[in-house]
């Protein structure tokens, strides 16, 4: 007769293992889940506190920049004010070169006047308006600015304050 063949042989099934022996492989593999589950939860809480201390100090710490191109036009005003030697045309020209540097810092920041000329028309959201006056001009155009407003890029931070023309009552004599 001839011999089997591995594979002409019937497997032969392994021993099952005691019950309690899987109930242990069970369990060990359920506290390993357990454990893993628990690291990840950590590790997406860290993650969590980590992006709100960013998102704080992003808050915090925007204005930096700012700040920096800011700091030469104190010094050169602290300069100013500590010159006892300073004749008025002297002090007017420090006075307009910490002007020049303000604006530059102000121009680098992306912060631009809203300055209307007389005749502009008015717009609500630029301009705010401190009184109404009877003029020659065209009703609701500006005939005059009290205070220049600005804006950062393209929000208003403090509207222009004009004064606007209204219309002369018709004379009905």
């Amino acid at each position: 007769m001839p011999e089997p063949t591995p594979e002409s042989t019937p497997p032969q099934e392994a021993p099952e293992k005691p019950l309690a022996e899987q109930l242990a492989e069970a369990l060990a593999r359920a506290d390993q889940h357990r454990e893993a589950m628990l690291r990840a939860m950590a590790e997406a809480d860290n993650a969590r506190k980590r992006a709100q201390t960013e998102v704080g100090n992003a808050y915090k710490f925007a204005v930096e920049r700012f700040v920096e191109s800011l700091l030469p036009v104190a010094d050169s005003l602290e300069a100013a004010l500590a010159s006892d030697s300073a004749d008025a045309p002297t002090l007017r020209n420090g006075v307009e070169l910490t002007l020049k540097q303000l604006r530059a810092a102000l121009e680098k920041e992306s912060v631009k006047e809203i300055a209307p000329q007389a005749g502009e028309k008015f717009d609500p959201h630029r301009h705010q308006a401190m009184a109404a006056l009877e003029a020659d001009a065209d009703p609701n155009t500006v005939i005059a600015v009290m205070q220049k407003g600005y804006a950062l890029h393209d929000r208003v931070v403090r509207p222009a304050l004009v004064t606007v023309a209204k219309a002369k009552p018709a004379n009905d004599a």
